[in-house]
């Protein structure tokens, strides 16, 4: 198979990045791919197992000569890591990124991109709870959707390039414009983490329920909660801090609807409760589906992934 891109440099090693770098070796996708982290034990962990053709010791140093360049930093430190690089970008290579809020890394990364640069921000709507160069592995983008968020005058073959990479790594590939992008994931991913941050706090702070009951008693909900929760939270802070304005207007309307199921509770409705959860249901029918998860009755006895 021919390469989509020549030279691809992954700007930091966690889960995404080197799920990346798994997935482009799997389907020749790349010529070589370069790596560089920030921390010297993520750069030698990463060479150990060979996770890169070449870890590099600067972010400078890794896109030098690059057809591709992604970000897969916080999305607080993407804007510095675009002004360290910006000078010593390769004419005509496309720079992207996999951050889950668009409009802020749009505005932090842009004005460091030079002219005959291409910047094409993107997200894979994939990951797990983990973390660091050992987390990933090839199938992470298997049917999963990636949102393209092309900006003003972007080239449309640079467009066309990215979005084969990513159906190469196995993706279902749409674009989106930047504001709605972050509406729709501070509905689907950004609340519900925030919600399961907070359940999960509260069951720390409920001291009637000890440490141990939490741990031994725990529902498949609960479960589910935690597993959300432990999400990097380097991240998650840049997240929210980054898509505030989304986010607050979902919380606003969270809180809308907690304060109706709490008053259908208090004053017995059960025909109140029973229609909420029969609407709430068909979501969840909608996503198996539209085959973005299982029916699969596994109840967290699912063996992890080996490897």
């Amino acid at each position: 198979m021919v390469p989509v891109y020549e030279r691809v440099a992954l700007i930091g090693l966690g889960l995404i990045a080197s799920s990346m770098a798994h997935a482009m070796r799997r389907d020749g996708l790349a010529g070589e791919i370069v790596g560089y982290a920030k921390s010297a034990e993520t750069r030698k962990i990463a060479r150990e197992m060979g996770l890169c053709d070449v870890i590099t010791d600067s972010a400078a140093e890794a896109v030098q000569d690059a057809d591709l360049v992604v970000l897969c930093v916080p999305v607080g430190a993407m804007g510095t890591v675009a002004r360290e690089i910006g000078p010593v970008l390769k004419p005509g290579a496309t720079v992207s990124d996999v951050g889950s809020v668009k409009r802020n890394v749009i505005e932090a990364v842009g004005p460091h991109i030079p002219d005959g640069v291409h910047f094409i921000p993107a997200h894979p709507l994939a990951g797990t709870e983990h973390s660091g160069p050992r987390s990933g592995f090839a199938e992470l983008f298997d049917d999963r959707y990636t949102i393209i968020v092309p900006v003003p005058g972007s080239d449309a073959e640079a467009v066309s390039r990215l979005t084969a990479l990513w159906k190469g790594m196995g993706a279902l590939v749409e674009e989106m414009d930047p504001e709605h992008h972050d509406l729709v994931l501070a509905v689907t991913s950004h609340t519900p983490h925030l919600i399961a941050y907070t359940m999960v706090g509260v069951a720390d702070d409920l001291r009637r329920v000890t440490d141990s009951e939490v741990i031994k008693y725990s529902a498949a909900g609960f479960r589910d909660f935690t597993r959300i929760a432990a999400s990097d939270p380097v991240m998650w802070r840049d997240v929210f801090l980054s898509n505030k304005e989304a986010t607050l207007e979902i919380l606003g309307r969270f809180t809308e609807e907690l304060f109706a199921l709490q008053r259908a509770i208090r004053q017995e409705d059960g025909d109140h409760l029973h229609d909420y959860f029969t609407r709430t249901r068909a979501i969840r029918r909608g996503i198996i589906e539209a085959g973005q998860d299982t029916d699969a009755p596994d109840f967290g006895r699912v063996k992890a992934r080996q490897g």
